[in-house]
């Protein structure tokens, strides 16, 4: 297994510097919205990515969601290519711990680009439970505060609801249900799950925290308000549509200069006091104006909380 790396070494001195040890999850000041990462890259050219940055008070970050967990065979559930209790995790589940011992959920995430973990339990109840069974045990083992269901393939408007029932019914009204659609799903179309999003929150909404909408990789612009604009006249409630950036103009086209984004975000949470936070694709290699350099992703958030908590 890698060692942690200096630089992971770095993040624990800062962290531990600026963090009360062992403090009470509820006396931490939380902000008024939602700060997300998703966290896909645990090791880069061998080195570990620590996340224990992500607990500094001035992030304001509230979730963390590790991905991805796919489902190869009933044995083999990974996190991407690994089996998720592989040694080379353990750093990350510890961290997972501090995270959580911090005040900061964590969330697992389902699927994504990869494809076929949701074909796979679109079928019939025997079928489902064949693949749902091993996936609720990977969850329980990794103690999840909660499920993304990132749905790039094809799946039923009925597989989707019968998955949620399940997590819902197993590990309590509390656990967490994220959706991580493309912003187009919202306006009805596009949906790279097929089916209807507009009839999945009216049937089943109430089950559903929020949605980790992607306004990025030609889905969505960010740079002004009108794509989100149009899906809270929509009838979407603001509280649940989280704002989705790439965190690195590397990662997908969509990366919006931070003068436009913090004119676009002040805009929005003037308009809408109860917006859904902002997400970020990924962690890793989080970059600011700032902090150009790859190895300081916890300034990302930083400057999204000012935007948000500023605005």
């Amino acid at each position: 297994m890698p060692s942690l790396t200096a630089s992971s070494d770095k993040y624990k001195r800062l962290a531990n510097k600026m963090l009360v040890p062992h403090t009470d999850p509820a006396s931490k000041p939380k902000p008024y919205k939602r700060i997300i990462f998703y966290h896909q890259t645990q090791y880069k050219d061998d080195r570990y990515i620590s996340l224990q940055p992500t607990i500094l008070p001035a992030t304001g970050v509230t979730h963390v969601i590790v991905a991805a967990i796919h489902l190869n065979t009933p044995e083999r559930i990974t996190l991407n290519d690994d089996l998720y209790d592989a040694d080379k995790f353990i750093p990350l589940w510890d961290e997972v711990r501090q995270l959580q011992a911090a005040g900061v959920k964590v969330l697992g995430m389902l699927g994504g680009a990869a494809q076929g973990s949701y074909t796979k339990m679109d079928g019939s109840l025997e079928g489902f439970h064949r693949w749902y069974q091993p996936l609720r045990k990977m969850i329980a083992w990794a103690g999840f505060d909660g499920l993304d269901l990132d749905i790039e393939e094809a799946m039923s408007l009925g597989g989707v609801v019968r998955l949620i029932d399940h997590l819902k019914t197993d590990f309590g009204q509390s656990f967490l249900i994220t959706l991580a659609p493309v912003a187009p799903a919202l306006l009805n179309r596009q949906n790279l799950g097929g089916f209807n999003m507009e009839e999945l929150e009216k049937g089943l909404g109430s089950r559903i925290a929020w949605y980790n909408t992607q306004f990025y990789c030609g889905w969505g612009d960010m740079s002004k308000t009108h794509d989100y604009d149009t899906i809270i006249s929509r009838g979407w409630p603001q509280e649940k549509v989280v704002i989705g950036l790439v965190t690195n103009p590397a990662n997908c086209s969509g990366h919006v200069k931070e003068a436009k984004l913090r004119a676009c975000l002040k805009e929005l949470v003037s308009r809408y006091p109860r917006i859904g936070g902002v997400m970020g694709w990924e962690y890793y290699n989080s970059v600011t104006e700032a902090s150009p350099q790859i190895g300081e992703p916890w300034k990302w958030a930083e400057m999204i909380n000012d935007m948000l908590n500023s605005a």
